[in-house]
């Protein structure tokens, strides 16, 4: 959606006091944000919306706000996504309160891509790094995308790894979509940026606060098919990421570590509460849908020659004889089968049931037989 178009839902989502959920509500009420800002007092208020929120809302007041983050965006070169669009993830849509828009800088194509989630600890040891990476390059070269936070440590080690071998990536930060966090980050930020898309709900320009990032959690929890926990301590952001995982129905995977380690509390704590232990690609992807696997890992179907080859191989060596003397579009009776393979007449026929039972050749009226066309 063109900037100018979301002025609506970029002045309802810049509203103090309405948060993702409350917005959704409101949506579902009045159908648009063209409604929201068209509804009474009392509509708002019987929606619970904070009475100091429903004045702004019916007095239009953020909407010179959403005038200037509309030129933000255009000066940014970023988009705008709302969740009737079909680029917005839909995987998005089934979390309890998705948010309802959201800044989108690179591919937003990329978003409804399959994709898992690598996250963990900022302080990783060399054993975690070296999985972080080595999960990061295997899952993204096998065509899954890797959504992290950009956060230090496995979060930007597991982008690291995708980047490495040309796959791609998505980072769903906790600031604005034009200030990337930590500083250090920036070269891997832009890397991302060109294998991919980052992400953020934030309005343009918010700086990192401490509540934006569990709040952004659930974006990395709830767009993936699952997540991959590699390290964290017992009160960190890797055990809350897990914990929304579950609850939005993804497969949580964990990499075990050293129990003596306080960086392994994390992982090896949900491997006990029933997550997958997982020590290299083949692990999570023998989890994820059947569907999502054959769309990575496509099977080619074999052409008729090959069908009838394997089909041949699999024969006992009296019925490849009969199936080769055989042919799809001239029938031989069961008579001149005998006399030209030389065998016996009731291992002829007998050899002659088993095949038509199989379903590789035809027995048509006056006991003629023809191979039937695979």
């Amino acid at each position: 959606m063109e900037p100018e178009a979301s002025l609506s839902w970029l002045a309802m989502t810049m509203t103090p006091g309405i948060a993702a959920r409350l917005s959704a509500r409101l949506l579902r009420e009045f159908r648009s944000p063209e409604g929201v800002f068209r509804g009474s007092l009392t509509g708002l208020e019987a929606c619970n919306v904070p009475a100091p929120a429903a004045q702004a809302i019916f007095k239009k007041q953020t909407f010179w706000r959403a005038e200037k983050e509309v030129a933000a965006i255009r000066r940014i070169g970023c988009k705008l996504v709302n969740w009737k669009e079909p680029e917005y993830p839909q995987n998005l849509l089934q979390i309890y309160d998705p948010p309802v828009m959201l800044y989108v800088h690179g591919d937003a194509s990329i978003l409804n891509s399959p994709s898992l989630s690598i996250v963990g600890t900022r302080r990783p040891t060399l054993y975690g790094s070296q999985m972080a990476e080595r999960m990061g390059r295997d899952l993204a070269s096998r065509g899954l995308t890797i959504v992290s936070g950009l956060a230090r440590g496995i979060d930007a080690i597991g982008h690291t790894g995708a980047t490495a071998v040309g796959g791609k990536a998505i980072g769903v930060i906790g600031t604005g979509i034009d200030v990337w966090y930590p500083k250090e980050n920036k070269k891997l930020y832009e890397k991302v940026l060109e294998r991919g898309a980052i992400v953020s709900e934030l309005p343009t320009g918010s700086h990192p606060a401490p509540e934006n990032f569990p709040v952004r959690n659930r974006i990395i929890a709830g767009m993936p098919l699952g997540v991959v926990i590699v390290e964290g301590k017992q009160y960190s952001g890797s055990p809350i990421t897990a914990r929304l995982a579950m609850e939005f129905g993804r497969e949580v995977f964990g990499v075990p570590g050293n129990a003596t380690q306080p960086s392994s509390f994390a992982p090896n704590q949900l491997i006990k509460q029933g997550a997958k232990l997982v020590t290299g690609w083949e692990d999570v992807v023998e989890e994820l849908p059947t569907e999502i696997r054959a769309e990575l890992f496509p099977v080619e179907s074999p052409g008729a020659g090959e069908r009838e080859s394997l089909f041949a191989e699999a024969l006992a060596p009296e019925q490849k004889k009969l199936y080769d003397l055989l042919s799809t579009d001239q029938t031989l009776h069961v008579d001149a089968i005998v006399e030209t393979s030389g065998m016996t007449s009731s291992a002829v026929l007998s050899a002659l049931c088993e095949m038509e039972l199989k379903g590789i050749i035809r027995q048509l009226p006056g006991k003629q037989f023809v191979r039937v066309m695979l």
